[in-house]
């Protein structure tokens, strides 16, 4: 018998500072959330591992210990935007609720997906027209019309382009936090009825933690039918992210070196799979609290790792380019968003 720990444990070992570093910097976006209220717990995770990792890698700081510290804490960091982030989304299915996704009838639903695919489409063209490199154009597009930096994580592991994420995860953080205070803004100007507003920040704002920042600006009434337009958004992250899978395996072709990412990515299984137990009713309040809990959790320590690639040096050599893509991105979603707020509370698609 082997006296030495099992393999499993021996290449966690080398992974532990940098997941307890995640931790750390989960637990500072929690209690900044509850000090602050108006940032979301996951944008401050990525701001947080963007900070973290810039203070470590900055040339003015290269000091002996900070390139041990960030040695250290980097592989850990790393695995933790890769398989964290996958077990979040999987969580994440847990939290889309049938009966409320019924409230906007097929046709609502309707409506609210052809925005997603319009607001696919125009980020992606934006991007590419501001020559983003790689596959930031579809990342960020992900990101803009789905949900935030968590479908921008999902749609990098089911396309292989992980590497590729960092700057769209900047920019999308950075565009739905001044959703945040821009459009609670701009309502005063328009005037609409808190329906209305909120069927506008659940089509157009990114993350589901800045929907309600921004929503409950307006009241409850706002606030619910914020979320259940931005519940059917979530709800396309599974056919997006396996539409992109299949897009890179037939761009890549058979002869492109490396393994191939799976047409259908095992998380985007598991999501769909928690998406069709929370259905059933089966599961108690008090487990769908904890698998709350818990993709919170998990998606604010995989963000965290994200945000620690930020290079936020090169991030503000291309500021110009990148900022000028996601300005005008950020701006088709919101008039794609209010669209939909329009048709969704004039026409009679709610229950």
């Amino acid at each position: 018998m082997s006296a030495g720990p099992p393999g499993a444990l021996a290449r966690m070992r080398p992974l532990l500072p940098g997941l307890l570093a995640a931790a750390v910097v989960v637990g500072c976006g929690f209690g900044l959330h509850a000090a602050l209220g108006a940032l979301p717990v996951m944008t401050l995770c990525v701001l947080g591992g963007a900070v973290a990792g810039h203070l470590l890698r900055s040339p003015a700081r290269r000091a002996h210990a900070l390139r041990r510290l960030d040695a250290r804490i980097a592989p850990g960091l790393a695995a933790a935007g890769r398989t964290l982030m996958r077990a979040g989304i999987v969580l994440l299915g847990l939290q889309l609720v049938p009966a409320d996704l019924a409230a906007l009838r097929l046709q609502g639903v309707g409506i609210v997906l052809a925005a997603v695919a319009l607001a696919f489409a125009g980020t992606w063209l934006t991007a590419r027209l501001f020559r983003l490199p790689g596959d930031e154009p579809v990342l960020l597009a992900a990101g803009f019309s789905i949900c935030g930096a968590s479908a921008i994580g999902a749609m990098g592991q089911a396309r292989g382009t992980a590497r590729d994420a960092s700057t769209p995860i900047a920019l999308v953080t950075l565009c739905g936090t001044l959703s945040i205070a821009l459009l609670p803004f701009a309502n005063e100007g328009l005037g609409l009825a808190p329906m209305t507003f909120g069927h506008w920040v659940g089509a157009s704002v990114h993350d589901v933690g800045q929907v309600v920042a921004t929503a409950q600006t307006a009241g409850t009434t706002a606030l619910a039918a914020a979320v259940v337009v931005k519940l059917v958004r979530v709800l396309a992250l599974a056919p997006v992210a396996t539409l992109g899978a299949w897009h890179a395996r037939r761009a890549r072709g058979p002869a492109a070196g490396g393994a191939r990412a799976p047409i259908l990515p095992l998380f985007v299984v598991g999501f769909g799979l928690m998406v069709a137990l929370r259905t059933t009713g089966w599961l108690p309040d008090a487990a769908l609290e904890a698998g709350r809990i818990g993709q919170e959790l998990l998606l604010g320590a995989a963000l965290a790792g994200l945000g620690y690639a930020i290079d936020l040096r090169t991030l503000f050599a291309s500021a110009g380019r990148s900022t000028g893509a996601a300005v005008v991105a950020w701006a088709w979603v919101a008039a794609v968003g209010l669209a939909v707020a329009h048709l969704l509370s004039n026409g009679s698609f709610m229950i």
